[in-house]
């Protein structure tokens, strides 16, 4: 179960950084940046969504719920987890005492 979710998980990243990455930007026009007659493309278009981002939408849920079932499925103790247990050492090392001795003179000073 715990594999079959991971290739899910790891098929959803693939494709979410694909899809990212075809996607133009809101404001992809040079003279958006110059205000150009575009200003309302940089806060958005008032349209439908396209095809694409709907599926960046859906992928991204599928990405989020993969991510949480298999934390949870591997983050409960007993199971195999991909971070091993911390093991706290048995005996902490003794401190030595330190020395009442006080610290020598520079060699230069000579008052």
């Amino acid at each position: 179960m715990n594999f079959i979710l991971l290739t899910i998980h790891i098929i959803g990243c693939l494709a979410l950084i694909g899809i990212v990455l075809i996607q133009g930007g809101k404001g992809a026009e040079v003279g958006a940046a110059f205000g150009a007659g575009a200003s309302n493309t940089i806060f958005g278009a008032s349209g439908g969504q396209s095809f694409i981002s709907k599926m960046t939408t859906g992928v991204a849920v599928i990405f989020m719920l993969t991510s949480l079932t298999l934390a949870m499925f591997w983050g409960t103790p007993g199971s195999s987890s991909v971070m091993p247990e911390q093991v706290a050492p048995a005996s902490a090392p003794a401190s030595t005492p330190a020395q009442n001795t006080p610290p020598a003179a520079p060699a230069g000073d000579t008052k």
